[in-house]
């Protein structure tokens, strides 16, 4: 069964109008960036589950740097990044350790 959402009306006033514009433009981006990082985050995930220490540590790089774009846009908090950067970083070193 379909879920039928209540249709928005369309604000009344000009400012309403315009924010209802932005907030289009504004969740494309958000939403863009939360896919940017998950699949940065997958990536790390994926190559320590395989194994690969380089592979994984290069990802890692990577994945550091998305997260920090992320929560500097205000995306994510930035204690949700430091957590997830810290969790990730301890994959890694443990994948370095066991081999």
């Amino acid at each position: 069964m379909a879920s039928t959402k209540p249709k928005k009306k369309n604000p009344r006033l000009a400012s309403g109008r315009k924010r209802a514009r932005q907030d289009v433009k504004l969740n494309a981006a958000n939403t863009s960036l939360r896919s940017k990082y998950r699949t940065a985050v997958k990536n790390v995930e994926k190559a320590v589950a395989a194994g690969d220490k380089t592979k994984a540590a290069e990802a890692f790089a990577k994945a550091q740097s998305v997260v920090d774009i992320v929560s500097d846009k205000g995306i994510f908090h930035k204690n949700k990044a430091a957590r997830d950067k810290s969790r990730l970083a301890a994959k890694v070193k443990a994948l370095a350790l066991a081999a």
